[in-house]
């Protein structure tokens, strides 16, 4: 089978795709980025700056060695910002920035605002006050067809925050991309490295509830582990956990399996082959058929501490 689109790092200059530093221009909370899963520009908000996260993923480069004193987040700051990095990006004058400035027209296009960063931001109490901001932001902007998008563990999607957020995220074409990394609780541990401890099967269930409501985005990172990749056994439960989400009534738009693009903070994490992900994509495919499966490739990321 060949490869799937979404592998675009053949057409687009890889330092582009790499570059995913959390910092642009003096923004606390705001970072433009090309991003190969939304195959354009996606305008990060990061509102986890003192990076702290109720994971420690293996293949995680945030170096939380070097902490930021930066635990209160000022919505009126990053409006402000939005504001900014909007117009920027819908008049088109972000491709002039050295950072942009090679981007290939194809990939010139505007695809989303996205809750990213340092940290879990749905973790956050004021996580719906952040994303009422961004809708307002968008609103103003005239961006209706530009999506708001959460990118989360799925740690808190029963929160009363989350609870709150979702008629938000309805409404201003929003979607949630939940994070799901392993089938069995052993491989979760390894992976996720969850603080305090939590149970997959209660992951699972916080992304059947949300998806009965709208279809989900999951994405998987797929990984070596000191030299060893998920056997058979972990492959068949993960395709598992994803029936169960179908057989619960949750929606599911599209599964992304992902392998390690950039350099992780730990040495034991190493991205997976091309033909190990294309075989694992080929086992998520047949076991559930009529879901969307996309994979992306691993590059040979140069170290980058966020």
């Amino acid at each position: 089978m060949d490869k799937p689109q979404s592998n675009v790092n053949a057409s687009v200059s890889a330092g582009a795709i790499r570059d995913h530093r959390r910092q642009w221009r003096d923004c606390l909370y705001v970072y433009p980025v090309l991003s190969r899963r939304a195959r354009g520009l996606s305008v990060g908000i990061n509102i986890n700056p003192d990076k702290r996260c109720n994971f420690g993923c293996l293949y995680c480069q945030v170096d939380r060695h070097v902490p930021r004193n930066l635990g209160h987040v000022d919505l009126d700051t990053l409006a402000a910002e939005l504001e900014i990095a909007l117009s920027a990006a819908a008049g088109g004058r972000i491709w002039d920035e050295r950072r942009f400035a090679k981007v290939p027209a194809a990939m010139r296009r505007f695809n989303d605002i996205a809750f990213s960063g340092d940290g879990e931001p749905t973790a956050r109490p004021d996580f719906d006050r952040a994303v009422l901001v961004a809708a307002e932001a968008k609103a103003a902007a005239h961006l209706a067809d530009v999506k708001i998008v959460i990118i989360t563990n799925s740690t808190c999607l029963h929160s009363p925050q989350m609870a709150r957020a979702l008629p938000i995220l309805d409404a201003s074409n929003g979607e949630i991309w939940a994070k799901l990394d392993a089938g069995t609780q052993e491989r979760f541990e390894a992976v996720n490295r969850p603080r305090p401890a939590r149970r997959l099967a209660d992951i699972v269930s916080g992304i059947t509830a949300v998806a009965r409501g709208r279809a989900v985005v999951i994405q998987t990172l797929f990984f070596r582990i000191d030299g060893h990749g998920p056997g058979r056994a972990e492959i068949a439960a993960y395709t598992a956990r994803l029936r169960e989400i179908l057989d619960g009534g949750g929606q599911i738009k599209l599964v992304q399996l992902h392998t390690i693009a950039r350099s992780p903070m730990s040495p034991s994490a190493r991205a997976l082959p091309d033909n190990e992900l294309d075989n694992i994509a080929k086992a998520v495919r047949q076991a559930v058929p009529k879901v969307n499966v996309e994979a992306y490739y691993g590059t040979d990321a140069r170290p980058q501490r966020l």
